[in-house]
């Protein structure tokens, strides 16, 4: 149960590593910083269009565009043929894969994106796994921390599973589609082409192919 095969395909990213030796697919979350410390290697290899901000902790792979007025701040690693969006605010631990739009408007922190998901407008990913193709509508937050601040406990019927995550957003299976406006409630698990309605407030575990129309 909560596999990460079970919601992620290795074969859409480069950056499998991150999952070895977990037993639950949001543990990869706990080990995104030191991954990137110890395989991150600088380089800007797209095309940087004006002055954006970019730390000197950041790779941009072959083909990516960065558009004036993002800032990335590091450390990230980003992927080729990505097009990083005017407004775009990329923090720390953060890993884009191949072919990703990373939209206008957008936060990320601490976290993974698989191979050609869009999150192309006005969205805050935060301490999430995005699967391959995955897609967040305009405006979609995946909220990651509890109102009280205490621990993430994914619910599965009767039964709570301890993440040991005080912030921990969402991990959206590969296709999922999550409409315009919806918030992603804490530890939220999205499975494989599940989709979550526009301006919904979701919480728990969808399953593959779920319709989530309610909290």
């Amino acid at each position: 149960m909560f596999k990460p095969e079970d919601y992620l395909d290795f074969t859409q990213t480069e950056h499998g590593t991150l999952f070895e030796g977990t037993e639950y697919v949001w543990d990869a979350l706990k080990q995104i910083s030191v991954y990137l410390k110890f395989r991150l290697k600088p380089a800007i290899q797209g095309r940087v269009i004006g002055k954006p901000f970019i730390s000197d902790q950041v790779y941009i792979g072959e083909g990516t565009v960065i558009d004036p007025g993002a800032y990335i701040v590091g450390p990230a690693w980003i992927g080729r043929n990505c097009h990083v969006r005017h407004g775009a605010y990329i923090r720390e631990n953060v890993v884009i894969g191949n072919g990703c739009v990373v939209g206008n408007s957008c936060e990320f922190k601490n976290s993974v994106l698989f191979n050609e998901v869009q999150v192309p407008h006005f969205s805050y990913v935060g301490d999430s796994i995005l699967g391959y193709r995955s897609h967040l509508g305009a405006g979609v937050i995946l909220s990651n921390l509890r109102l009280d601040r205490k621990e993430i406990i994914i619910k599965q019927g009767e039964q709570g599973i301890a993440t040991g995550l005080r912030k921990f957003g969402a991990i959206v299976g590969d296709y999922a589609e999550v409409g315009c406006n919806a918030v992603i409630n804490p530890g939220s698990i999205l499975g494989r082409k599940s989709l979550v309605y526009p301006t919904v407030a979701w919480q728990g575990v969808l399953e593959a192919g779920g319709k989530g129309k309610h909290a």
